[in-house]
């Protein structure tokens, strides 16, 4: 993780953009503008958290890992949220891994002073309580999605929310990390997409994913996307269809 240059980068992270800009200023000297790299750790499980992260353009993954390594995706936080939720429950560990997914600028800030600014009951802590609320309903819904839906329908699924996120219908994605997503074997990707490919619904090479036919592919995502469009249009996110309408 490197440190920006650039002192003073576009609010591009939408609860820091809800605040007003008299509260916005007054957390400025707190806020350290960094880049996150791809499959960087910006925490561990059940390691404290020393930092929060306010994501522009980088998506990072909360992922859970169980005793035999085996590991499936709990969420996703995108320039809608804030990595590191549960300091301002007042916890400093959690059960998950936060995960750079997606590379891209963020805002860093200190857990202790991100949870002196919460307790001050003011915009910020109105603003991330709202957040637990969405947060908690992908969580929720991703939960039942990989429990109750087919890899075809999960990855449908994933790519759809990956895809609203950047705002774009290309992104990179390794088989690999697919595979933490879904909570799956490699070759059960490499097997999906290979159908949904020839079916000229999305183009998969080398980690680089394009959409190609969105309508195709929500048709075969499950109803969980739907439910994620409510969480992000609790967030106030605009979908990558709303933004093509």
């Amino acid at each position: 993780m490197s440190v920006s240059n650039q002192p003073h980068l576009p609010i591009e992270n939408q609860i820091l953009a809800a605040l007003s800009e008299a509260e916005y200023q007054r957390l400025v000297p707190y806020l350290e503008p960094v880049e996150l790299s791809v499959k960087q750790v910006l925490y561990k499980a059940n390691e404290p958290i020393t930092h929060v992260y306010f994501p522009h353009q980088s998506i990072v993954s909360l992922i859970c890992t169980q005793k035999d390594g085996s590991t499936v995706e709990a969420g996703i936080v995108s320039n809608a949220g804030m990595v590191g939720v549960p300091v301002i429950w007042g916890s400093n560990t959690t059960n998950t891994t936060a995960f750079v997914q997606i590379t891209g600028s963020s805002m860093m800030m200190k857990t202790e002073l991100l949870q002196a600014e919460f307790n001050r009951g003011g915009e910020l802590q109105s603003l991330l309580l709202g957040y637990t609320h969405g947060l908690f309903t992908q969580v929720t819904q991703t939960f039942a999605c990989n429990s109750l839906h087919t890899i075809e329908r999960r990855l449908a699924r994933c790519l759809l929310f990956i895809a609203d996120r950047v705002q774009s219908d290309t992104f990179v994605l390794t088989q690999e990390y697919i595979a933490k997503m879904l909570g799956c074997r490699r070759t059960g990707v490499t097997e999906v997409a290979g159908r949904l490919s020839r079916a000229g619904i999305i183009s998969y090479k080398r980690g680089a994913i394009a959409i190609l036919n969105r309508s195709r592919l929500e048709d075969t995502s499950c109803e969980c996307y739907l439910m994620i469009e409510e969480y992000a249009r609790l967030l106030g996110v605009p979908s990558q269809s709303a933004l093509q309408n």
